[in-house]
């Protein structure tokens, strides 16, 4: 297991009555679940999509449930072990007019704040794809797993959403194809660190 970075901005969604925080409640580390997560990505192509995965490298996060902004991500990707759902846009991916995974192997996300919105979260921060960092606001929920007492926060499900433009990269290989909306969403089940 490893710690798993985006997911600090969900955190803020626990701030519903049925999340109502321990009166112990302090920055509390968590670690990912590999086997029960996913990093997924989609772009169009035509009037089709090509979908894939990213695995994950490493992540570190830590969560606080009384003052999100001390919350903190940190997530690395492998793009060189990205995969779509067609071996043609594996290669094209991974290839020097998109990813340049020879040069730029890893895809990094670091948070700079997390804020409650509605029943949401908005985790900002800066990604970083092919040497180039520009920012990005995700969409963070945070859900409990069925059969699981309220407050109880020892095993949590996190989903963000967001997406980006992959020109603003230099990732525009194959711009007559591919569309350059890249859609993100990820799964990560976490357990809290320690128990």
């Amino acid at each position: 297991m490893r710690r798993l970075a985006l997911i600090a901005a969900l955190a803020l969604t626990l701030s519903a009555p049925a999340f109502a925080p321990p009166a112990d409640a302090a920055p509390a580390a968590y670690l990912l679940d590999r086997d029960a997560s996913s990093v997924r990505f989609e772009v169009d192509f035509g009037t089709e999509a090509i979908t894939g995965t990213f695995p994950v490298e490493r992540v570190d996060i830590t969560l606080d449930f009384e003052r999100a902004a001390n919350s903190a991500v940190v997530v690395a990707l492998d793009a060189a072990g990205a995969e779509a759902n067609f071996i043609f846009a594996t290669q094209a991916l991974r290839g020097q007019s998109v990813l340049d995974t020879a040069r730029h192997p890893t895809v990094l996300f670091e948070s700079t704040a997390v804020r409650a919105s509605g029943e949401t979260a908005e985790v900002e921060g800066n990604i970083t794809i092919r040497g180039v960092t520009r920012p990005i606001t995700l969409t963070a929920e945070i859900f409990r797993p069925a059969g699981t007492a309220p407050g109880d926060r020892a095993r949590l499900i996190v989903r963000l959403t967001g997406a980006l433009s992959r020109t603003a990269f230099g990732a525009d290989g194959w711009a007559d194809l591919v569309g350059d909306e890249v859609r993100l969403r990820v799964v990560a089940a976490l357990d809290r660190a320690g128990g």
